[in-house]
């Protein structure tokens, strides 16, 4: 069965729902500090694409074709390459930043796809990302845990109980306290590569 994130008018019609309630404001503070090299990992039907700052030099990647058709409309100028997150087409270190959004509570395997960010990720570059994850309570946790798998088979690959952020960190990331936002089951935050003389919390 195809899920609702393959069903890419469905899609649409969910986060024009969802941008309508606020959610747009992340989008924009999410593109908003993006450099000039900038590679989105899973752009869906291309909503966040017309938002970026002008100058930048952006490539958008999805594993959907029907997807990537819709998201060409938004953005024409923009190339667009189909793709898995754990297995980016691109040379070591080709961007200054990679931006994600709503993507990896979907990726099969986030640690691989998370390893691959990280390789084509210049010295310095930002991973910028907004994401849903496991609720903070117990009780809220286990309810998430208890609807996964039904939830993951209706949409068509989303976990709504990964911890994201411990991932990111354990694939070699710091997460920037100064633009973290935590909302309910909603983070917006961006990520630095770990250096050798970063402690280890």
């Amino acid at each position: 069965m195809r899920g609702i994130e393959h069903i890419p008018w469905l899609y649409d019609m969910l986060m024009s729902v969802m941008d309508g309630t606020g959610f747009s404001r992340w989008r924009r503070r999410l593109v908003s500090g993006a450099r000039p090299r900038t590679l989105e990992v899973g752009c869906g039907t291309g909503r966040n694409l017309p938002l970026y700052p002008s100058g930048n030099d952006i490539i958008a990647t999805d594993l959907d074709f029907e997807a990537l058709r819709r998201a060409r409309k938004r953005a024409p100028g923009v190339p667009m390459v189909a793709a898995r997150a754990e297995a980016l087409p691109f040379r070591d270190r080709s961007f200054d930043t990679v931006v994600s959004g709503l993507v990896f509570c979907s990726v099969q395997d986030p640690d691989r796809g998370l390893g691959e960010v990280r390789r084509v990720l210049a010295p310095g570059g930002r991973l910028r990302m907004i994401e849903h994850v496991r609720h903070a309570h117990p009780l809220l946790g286990r309810m998430q845990d208890g609807i996964q798998p039904a939830w993951t088979w209706i949409t068509g690959g989303c976990h709504p109980n990964r911890d994201t952020e411990t991932t990111v960190e354990r694939a070699g990331f710091i997460i920037e306290a100064e633009d973290r936002v935590s909302s309910g089951v909603m983070r917006r935050f961006s990520a630095r590569l770990r250096e050798p003389g970063d402690r280890q919390d």
